[in-house]
């Protein structure tokens, strides 16, 4: 790990995007975190281990971080970019690490020690809010993994159920969450919402490009869609160019809402891609193309009776609307019968 003894303007800037900070004026905290250290850990490096004590949270700036549910041997737990922290469960229990958290690509973050994650709860209520999400978040979706402790099912279980190429959840775990998530709705009296969304000429994209070139979209899609959803959504990867996120909303307004925030998301960088699958940083001398890439969205609430596949065609159907009007915008399905 490299050290740095000062945070620069555009460190501040991508921090106050980090999830902890959600609606919050970092204003009203800075003086607790102005003395705290940026981190770059390199590529392959370790960040926690199993087992290991750890007594900081970590900010991530910018890069990726790959979280490992009992050793490295296993695939992907968890996908970790711009805008998440790691190391709160420590931070609340006060016990060791109970993951492996390891670094996919050179990543910088923000090491603030847990004495000062403190002083930042006493201080200020919202604070204390969105680390709650952020736990009720990470408890939800370990839940629904419903993995057991015995090594050989855990590796089956989590092997299943994770995409390998972008690290999301896939079709078979969506269809699981859908269920446990539908029941919970029910129960709480919200509705509950699909959104699907489909990157815009991506077949037109490989043809022009390479396969590569659009894993490396693709995984760029992916962490841009993670940063802008709450804790409490669930995001998947259903195949293709293709993703869903489950989200409870009051009204549908709230989830065009939500579909909105993704599709100008995705459209503002303009994402960078190389010689290899592998996302790239702005910069780097491999780049051979920049392009702008765009999303399409269907939008559908899930009614009673309703499967996975059924409220997935009605998402599906005002996708292919947005498509045929134009691309790079949202279409909410109608109502059903």
């Amino acid at each position: 790990m490299l050290k740095n003894a000062t945070m620069t303007i555009p460190d501040r800037t991508l921090l106050e995007r980090n999830k902890l900070f959600r609606g919050i004026g970092l204003e009203s905290v800075w003086h607790i975190l102005k003395g705290c250290q940026v981190t770059t850990l390199k590529s392959g490096a370790t960040l926690l281990e199993v087992g290991k004590k750890n007594i900081s949270l970590y900010l991530v700036l910018d890069g990726e971080l790959r979280v490992y549910l009992n050793g490295r041997g296993l695939p992907v737990h968890a996908v970790l970019g711009s805008g998440e922290c790691v190391g709160e469960l420590s931070l609340i229990d006060g016990g060791n690490s109970a993951a492996l958290v390891m670094a996919a690509r050179d990543t910088r973050m923000l090491v603030v020690p847990h004495e000062l994650v403190w002083a930042m709860v006493d201080s200020s209520n919202d604070i204390a809010r969105n680390l709650l999400a952020i736990l009720a978040g990470r408890i939800r979706n370990d839940n629904l993994l419903q993995v057991t402790t015995s090594e050989p099912s855990l590796e089956f279980e989590v092997a299943s159920n994770i995409d390998t190429l972008t690290g999301l959840h896939n079709r078979s775990w969506m269809n699981e969450a859908f269920y446990r998530m539908a029941q919970r709705c029910e129960r709480s009296g919200v509705q509950l919402f699909l959104l699907v969304a489909d990157i815009d000429r991506f077949k037109e994209f490989n043809d022009n490009h390479g396969h590569l070139a659009g894993d490396s979209v693709l995984k760029g899609v992916a962490r841009i869609m993670a940063v802008n959803l709450r804790p409490q959504d669930l995001f998947g990867y259903l195949g293709g160019d293709m993703f869903a996120v489950l989200l409870a909303e009051k009204l549908p307004d709230g989830a065009m809402k939500m579909a909105e925030r993704l599709r100008e998301a995705v459209a503002a960088p303009v994402l960078r891609f190389g010689k290899s699958s592998a996302p790239l940083s702005v910069g780097d001398t491999q780049t051979i193309q920049v392009e702008h890439v765009t999303v399409s969205l269907g939008v559908a609430a899930v009614q009673s009776g309703d499967t996975l596949d059924s409220v997935l065609a009605a998402a599906e159907g005002a996708l292919q609307q947005a498509k045929t009007d134009g691309r790079n915008r949202v279409k909410m399905a109608t109502v059903r019968r």
